[in-house]
């Protein structure tokens, strides 16, 4: 995909967000009457969304883990999480303190393959919209639908509010298992990688090759997120609701199964649909077809940007199905 069509897919997918929160708004406030009881939303809570979500940004601004813009972007995205479900605040927490710290892991050895490469990892709006914007929609939907409530995952008395969960569990597990997979993987591997569609060795920084160390690190980074989840659940939810639910453990092997999962559909995109080829002069991987570089895979249709962002939403869909077949 090219820069324009890359920023116009990400343009229209900001706009699907705000057109959501401007729905969400009109609805409950022109016509419905905003109010904190109608829509279960305390005081404390408006207060902790707002000042978690500077908190955070404030704090990744200042260690360059985000940009301006991205601060901006990511301020939104906290609020809403943050709003809707403790559960979805940690969990974002664990996504982007983990993901930034694999991030800058053995920084000198990935600058050697990668042309994308940034000092830092650096998030501008872009990235925080390809990784945060399906959770956002997500949270907003668990807004409208279910109000500020902080339910366990439990299908059999709450199934609306699980589904939405469990969406934004997959789409927060997706990202930060790719992340890991993409940052940890790459370095930890001591062979090449290998292309998941032909099973042939690539050069590291390939998009679509794969490696046990990557996979089982794309694992490792969704349970991580699973953990978050989890642990929002007994931080905030009531008793009475948790001794109606089950095994909420079981949210952390649903993180880690999501993780993996969408590891796999990031691959699978990124070796068909993304271009990769080895530039002659410098021996790094780049996305752009030119002269003098050598073609290895996929094809100029999306960018690395809107590969996070297709499979984000392909996993959040995906992952209340697989909460379902483990026993929530």
């Amino acid at each position: 995909m090219s820069g324009k069509s890359s920023a116009c897919l990400s343009l229209f997918s900001l706009i699907f967000v705000i057109g959501s929160l401007f729905t969400f708004v009109s609805k409950n406030l022109l016509f419905g009457g905003w109010t904190a009881d109608t829509l279960q939303i305390s005081p404390l809570r408006w207060v902790l969304a707002t000042a978690v979500s500077v908190l955070v940004t404030s704090y990744g601004h200042s260690r360059k883990s985000l940009s301006t813009s991205g601060a901006l972007l990511a301020l939104l995205v906290g609020f809403c999480l943050t709003l809707a479900h403790i559960s979805f605040l940690v969990s974002l927490l664990v996504f982007f303190l983990s993901s930034s710290k694999a991030t800058k892991f053995k920084q000198d050895i990935k600058k050697r393959f990668d042309s994308e490469f940034k000092e830092g990892g650096q998030r501008n709006w872009l990235q925080v919209l390809c990784n945060g914007g399906m959770a956002t929609e997500l949270s907003l939907l668990y807004l409208l639908d279910v109000g500020s409530s902080d339910l366990p995952v439990d299908f059999r008395h709450h199934y609306r509010a699980s589904w939405l969960g469990m969406g934004i569990l997959g789409a927060l597990a997706c990202c930060n298992g790719d992340t890991w997979a993409s940052e940890l993987g790459a370095v930890l591997s001591k062979e090449e990688p290998i292309l998941i569609t032909s099973w042939k060795k690539v050069p590291r920084g390939t998009n679509g090759g794969v490696s046990f160390p990557g996979l089982v690190v794309s694992a490792v980074g969704g349970m991580l997120v699973g953990v978050g989840y989890f642990a929002g659940i007994y931080i905030a939810t009531p008793s009475t609701e948790l001794a109606m639910a089950p095994d909420q453990w079981k949210v952390i092997l649903t993180g880690a199964l999501a993780g993996l999962l969408g590891s796999i559909i990031d691959s699978l995109l990124g070796a068909t649909l993304q271009y990769s080829g080895k530039d002659k002069k410098t021996g790094k991987i780049v996305e752009v077809a030119r002269e003098g570089v050598v073609k290895i895979s996929g094809r100029m249709i999306l960018d690395n940007h809107s590969v996070n962002l297709v499979s984000s939403i392909i996993t959040a869909l995906l992952t209340p199905k697989i909460a379902m077949a483990v026993g929530m």
